[in-house]
């Protein structure tokens, strides 16, 4: 809050009131909870639709691995490319808006005082607005790019970075049912109580950036994984019997 804003509360004895918002972007943590999600769903799908079709216990180990290596590597490549398509096509805007402020200023400054008109500025202050924050080059061309674009050009998202969270977040939720396994289980019933709590566990993480509870959060995630789980035990039993 501006001191001005806080004399002009103290002169009419006002209370200027504090009060904060949760992220509702959700951070860092969205991201990397949907990855481990998405990893322990389709991963422990996998594996209870090969489990259905009657196969040995290495085989359902192998069909795990493969899974977490095919699943992280495609949802990294996926990521960097997407991030980084993203991230040229911003960057490209941002040159040709650079461009125009070195051809066309007069009009950049027009176009920005009008953009502060419209939000019930008036017209004079408007455009000394606009002109003093269009001294700065540099400035005007951030300032252009948060009210055109919606983006900040100095927070632009790495392509690197993405891929290797996206990578890292769903190699630890598909590593969850093959835990298990991997430490002597030999029926599926164990990796299936992991996973579960594991679905629980990451709805009630949701629940964190969203408004709803975390039981009811936690408790649709555990379903949902659980009926694609169901169908895909159900398939590969159908599956594993006409093959055979």
């Amino acid at each position: 809050m501006s001191t001005v804003v806080e004399n002009e509360a103290e002169r009419f004895d006002y209370h200027v009131p504090h009060h904060s918002h949760r992220d509702v972007n959700g951070g860092w943590l969205r991201p990397a909870v949907f990855g481990a999600m998405d990893g322990l769903v389709s991963n422990f799908a996998l594996m209870t639709g090969v489990a259905g079709g009657h196969v040995s216990n290495k085989t359902i180990v192998i069909a795990g691995l493969v899974g977490l290596a095919a699943g992280a590597f495609s949802m990294a490549a996926g990521e960097y490319t997407s991030v980084a398509s993203q991230r040229e096509l911003v960057e490209a805007e941002l040159e040709l808006e650079r461009l125009e402020l070195r051809r066309n200023p007069k009009d950049e400054l027009y176009e920005l005082a009008k953009l502060y008109e419209s939000r019930g500025v008036e017209p004079k202050l408007a455009m000394e607005v606009a002109r003093q924050l269009s001294a700065d080059p540099e400035q005007a061309l951030e300032i252009h790019a948060r009210e055109e674009l919606g983006i900040d050009p100095s927070d632009l998202p790495s392509p690197l970075v993405a891929a290797v969270s996206s990578f890292g977040s769903f190699a630890a939720g598909a590593l969850l049912p093959l835990l298990p396994y991997l430490l002597g289980a030999t029926a599926l019933w164990p990796a299936l109580v992991v996973a579960l709590l594991g679905l629980f566990a990451c709805g009630a993480v949701v629940a964190r950036v969203t408004a709803r509870s975390w039981w009811f959060s936690g408790l649709r995630q555990l379903v949902l994984g659980g009926a694609a789980a169901g169908v895909t035990f159900l398939l590969g039993s159908l599956f594993g019997t006409a093959v055979g």
